[in-house]
């Protein structure tokens, strides 16, 4: 019998499969899955606008400008001084107020920005700022990970795809052709989890691989090789991939259960997304109900909390309670196992009335 389900299993993926591929009304999710591509791509555009224009700078400098100097401007510095050390400034703004001479400053030295402003003469403020920086990217493609990408974009592509594999087939009226099949109704239940799985899985993950590409796009390769290889660069793109996966296996699990339990599965689907967005001021032992607790602990990247953060923002970054990867990663399986047993028992019992959708 094993083999039976076996092969009833892969003959419902193959079908589910192009329907859920090719579904019209699931187009809104592949914009959704590459959303964050988009963000991504229009910051290493604007970064490599920034080199272009640093390059620029430094180009019409009078002097060969070394990081030393740059930092070496301070408040307090007569423009005579600065000139001295830096040169004309290649980009030079100047406007007259009350009596008072402002003038605006701008150096570059390839790499980082000097932005100097000065009042009659007299530097008041020197500003740096670093082209691209690896740390800095890294700490803002977690937050987009983990904020946007988990609780947002995966979320709900998952209730879009996993929702419709029961509750689609009712509105649509042809469920009863499963049910008149010779094919158990929990292999049924695997097959269609299977391939929506196989679905959100290819997307999401796909999705996530061009974010990592795009991310890495306007980094020196020197930079970037240094990261990769004697980094933690290709362990973290791993764990990106791998918590994408487990995302879509817990997720689904949930909606494939809202659309089998739930006559209006948007309220359900409701209540999972204000639990999972409420987890952090949970008790602990409600935390480990939710999917987004496992797989916050296995990011790579910790978000820091700045220390004037209010104290809801602070508790809502943070993770007060990290668990083992290994941990996690049986958390979310047994969680899915549990839903999918839930959901089979709940299959098996179901009665069609189409006059009731």
């Amino acid at each position: 019998m094993t083999r039976l389900w076996w092969t009833q299993i892969r003959a419902v993926v193959r079908l589910e499969v192009k329907k859920t591929f090719f579904a019209r009304r699931g187009l809104w999710i592949y914009l959704l899955a590459l959303a964050p591509v988009g963000l991504f791509v229009l910051h290493a555009a604007i970064v490599a606008n920034r080199a272009h224009e640093r390059a620029a700078i430094a180009a019409e400098s009078q002097k060969h400008l070394a990081q030393q100097d740059l930092t070496a401007i301070t408040a307090g510095m007569t423009a005579i001084e600065v000139s001295e050390r830096l040169g004309k400034p290649p980009r030079v703004t100047r406007w007259s107020s009350d009596k008072v001479e402002h003038e605006s400053d701008h150096y570059s030295n390839g790499e980082s920005d000097l932005y100097i402003y000065l009042e009659n003469g007299k530097v008041i403020s020197a500003r740096m700022r670093n082209g691209a920086d690896l740390g800095e990217d890294s700490v803002v493609f977690a937050g987009v990970f983990q904020f946007f990408y988990l609780r947002m974009a995966i979320f709900f592509g998952c209730l879009g795809i996993f929702m419709n594999l029961f509750r689609g087939e009712l509105l649509d009226k042809s469920l009863h052709f499963y049910f008149l099949a010779p094919i158990r109704r929990e292999v049924l239940l695997v097959g269609k989890y299977l391939a929506g799985l196989l679905t959100a899985t290819v997307i999401f993950a796909i999705s996530e691989a061009l974010q990592l590409l795009v991310f890495a796009w306007h980094f020196d390769p020197n930079v970037l090789n240094m990261y990769l290889y004697h980094g933690h660069g290709f362990a973290h793109a791993a764990a990106y991939l791998g918590i994408t996966v487990l995302a879509c296996i817990g997720y689904g699990s949930f909606f494939l259960a809202a659309g089998v339990l739930f006559r209006n599965p948007i309220l359900p689907a409701a209540a999972i997304l204000i639990w999972e967005w409420i987890n952090p001021f949970l008790p602990a032992i409600l935390q480990k109900f939710s999917v987004i607790y496992y797989l916050k602990s296995l990011c790579p990247v910790a978000i820091p909390v700045a220390p004037n953060a209010p104290p809801i923002l602070a508790l809502f970054i943070s993770d007060l309670e990290p668990i083992s990867a290994s941990v996690a990663i049986l958390g979310v399986l047994f969680v899915t196992t549990l839903i999918l047993f839930m959901s089979a028992w709940q299959v098996r019992r179901m009665e069609i009335d189409y006059t009731t959708e």
